[in-house]
């Protein structure tokens, strides 16, 4: 039966909110509620059996009189209370059992991953070393839940360099930055310019993808600022532009708002030099908000006057 257009339309939108929020991957044709059936019922739609009633009412009965002697076990370890042997229980030391997994390694602490970011950002001796060295580094849980490490984009050699928050859905998806809808805004403001990808650097504080879109957090912005910064002092640009709030507060440490203190040349201490630098809206904002683009456009010819003069 063909679906009539604002079913499709409906459709379409709800595909597009799950791809948003990071659901781009279908595991089965017919959805499956796994709060609501359990293992028996999986194992034989699966195995395309028929379900013998006794024997998993038998096996129900028998997994909770396990489990209410392993809890009484753990209650009075005196009694040594063992379940029965066709329950799937089975007490043992795991030091002993050559085939039980590993426990799972604990999450490094926010500070220490902090500080190992730093050590490790500090050793780069160049831009292919700093890329290399962030794909080895797991402090940041965001490398978990993301599909690619979202280095850089453009000419490192470009004397200016533009810095966002952190990648979308289409960044991680291609592994570069302001690749989709904001991305494509970007390359206009460049162009009004005069400027492209060959003679702009581009980057983000944040290299991975968060679940969802959502905003990094002060840990993992605190985790990954010393590659940012590194970044930044080895491709020592003559101007730094600074897209967004959170860019420019943390890389300019600025504490008001993006509209009181856009448009303005600061300085930025890269650690062996200073140079010009300014925050304007983010693409993306400017998308949300189209009238706030007239004071982006006079951002744009301020950085053009300053790449002139």
């Amino acid at each position: 039966m063909a679906m009539s257009s604002p079913e499709r339309l409906n459709a379409a939108d709800i595909l597009a909110f799950h791809a948003e929020a990071g659901v781009d991957i279908a595991l089965e044709e017919t959805p499956q509620n796994r709060f609501e059936e359990g293992a028996e019922k999986l194992e034989i739609r699966h195995s395309g059996s028929q379900p013998d009633l006794g024997l998993a009412r038998d096996r129900q009965q028998n997994s909770k009189s396990a489990t209410a002697d392993l809890h009484a076990a753990i209650r009075n370890p005196d009694t040594r209370s063992t379940p029965p042997l066709d329950s799937g229980f089975e007490l043992r030391s795991p030091r002993n059992d050559s085939n039980s997994s590993p426990a799972p390694v604990p999450p490094v602490a926010p500070d220490a991953a902090a500080l190992e970011a730093r050590a490790m950002a500090s050793k780069a001796a160049s831009l292919e070393a700093l890329h290399e060295i962030l794909k080895t580094f797991d402090g940041c849980a965001l490398k978990k839940t993301a599909k690619n490490l979202v280095f850089a984009d453009g000419n490192p050699k470009a004397r200016v360099m533009f810095v966002g928050e952190a990648p979308g859905a289409d960044e991680d998806r291609e592994g570069l930055p302001f690749v989709g809808r904001s991305g494509k805004l970007l390359d206009l403001m460049l162009a009004a310019i005069g400027l492209d990808r060959t003679s702009a650097y581009i980057a983000n504080i944040v290299p991975w993808r968060p679940p969802g879109n959502r905003t990094p957090t002060p840990q993992e912005t605190s985790i990954c600022l010393p590659f940012i910064k590194r970044q930044i002092e080895l491709a020592n640009p003559e101007i730094l532009i600074c897209l967004g709030k959170p860019s420019m507060q943390t890389l300019l440490g600025i504490n008001e708002g993006i509209r009181a203190a856009r448009g303005r040349w600061r300085e930025y201490d890269t650690g062996t030099r200073t140079i010009q630098a300014m925050a304007t809206f983010h693409p993306a904002y400017l998308l949300r908000s189209p009238n706030e683009k007239k004071f982006a456009w006079r951002d744009m010819l301020s950085l053009k006057k300053a790449l002139a003069g």
